[in-house]
This record gives structure tokens, C-alpha cells and sequence, in this order.
């Protein structure tokens, strides 16, 4: 049984699908704890299922690094065979990353490595594009730069705003990272490959 950390920026919409899916018995993994860098919306969801949430405010620290360093201290009580990057808004320290990777995971609401960064749903609308995605991927030091483990297209409707194509990107998103989860645990994946 694989444990997971999920870390989250927002409302925690594709945090609530993994609590849901993991706390199926089937499921071989469960989520132990979440955090943010802020009192993020998303935490209720966690505190429905019983999940403890940590909050490490970024600008309680003078510097990222130290708030790198906070940030594995409370990961070290967890002891997380994965840390999921969840809707997570920031980049992490290079000294995280290191730690951290290659069971360090991110969700990404496009095909990589097109759309990187924060704004991909709005930049594969204003690119004209008839189709975008959603990614896991082992987070490197780059930004949406690490290992894809898995990805799937999304098409653009003619008709699509922000709202309607990030709520269906983040439906591939959520099946995509429950399947990566799970192949890791059943050793279809092996991260030590990418170490």
C-alpha cells in the first residue's frame, strides 16, 4: 500500500476525486496528508475524509529555500512513498526537488510538452489549437520539463471557454493520475528507472 502526500494551491477539486478513489479498499494507496503553502479552499475535502493538512505560509520563511527545508521536515513526518503535485502553484527548490524526485509527481492540464506553466489552459485556447491534454510527469527542476509517465488528449471545442476546458481536462487529469498511481504500486511503473 502505497502512502501519498498531496500537495495543493486552491480549491482541490482533483484532491477530492484521489481521496475518493483512494479510500476504495481495492485501491493500493492511500493519502495521508495534505498541505499548502497557504489555507487553501481545498483542505475541507481532505478534513471530510479524516486526512490530516499541514500549511507552510511561503512568506512565513525569509527565503524558498528555508521554506524548502520546512517543507521536507513536515514530509519526513509523513514518510510519503509519493508526494503528488495536486493544482500545487508553486515551484519548488531545487534542494526538494532532489530529495524528493523521482517520486515527486505533478499534474499538468495540457499535452506536455506543449503549454507548459501556470496558464496552459488559456494559452492552448488563445494558440488556436484544436486539441490540448493533460500529463502526470517527475518533477525536475524545469518547469514541466520531468518524465511524462502518462498523458492523454483533449479536444478543443469551437465553442470552449476557460472554465468548460479545464473542467474537462482535469476529468483526464483525475483518471490519469489515479492510473499512474496505480501502476506504480503494482510495479507496471518503475521509478527507479528515472533515478
Amino acid at each position: 500500500m502505497l502512502s501519498l502526500v498531496v500537495l495543493i494551491s486552491g480549491g482541490g477539486s482533483n484532491l477530492r476525486a484521489l481521496l475518493e478513489t483512494t479510500s476504495t479498499i481495492s485501491f493500493p494507496a492511500r493519502v495521508v496528508a495534505v498541505g499548502s503553502e497557504r489555507e487553501a479552499e481545498g483542505f475541507r475535502h481532505a478534513r471530510t475524509f479524516g486526512v490530516p493538512t499541514f500549511c507552510l505560509p511561503w512568506d512565513a520563511f525569509p527565503d524558498r529555500n528555508q521554506w524548502g527545508q520546512a517543507l521536507l521536515d513536515q514530509l519526513n513526518i509523513w514518510k510519503p512513498d509519493l508526494v503528488i503535485l495536486s493544482g500545487f502553484m508553486k515551484l519548488l527548490p531545487a534542494s526538494v526537488v532532489n530529495k524528493l524526485s523521482p517520486s515527486l509527481l505533478n499534474t499538468h492540464p495540457a499535452f506536455l510538452p506543449e503549454f507548459p506553466g501556470a496558464h496552459a489552459v488559456s494559452d492552448a485556447i488563445e494558440a488556436g489549437v484544436e486539441q490540448t491534454g493533460a500529463s502526470v510527469n517527475i518533477v525536475d527542476e524545469g518547469e514541466d520539463t520531468g518524465p511524462i509517465l502518462m498523458q492523454e488528449r483533449v479536444a478543443i471545442l469551437p465553442d470552449d471557454n476557460h472554465d468548460q476546458l479545464h473542467e474537462r481536462i482535469k476529468m483526464v487529469e483525475r483518471r490519469i493520475l489515479a492510473a499512474v498511481i496505480r501502476d506504480i504500486a503494482e510495479q507496471r511503473i518503475d521509478l527507479k528507472e528515472f533515478r
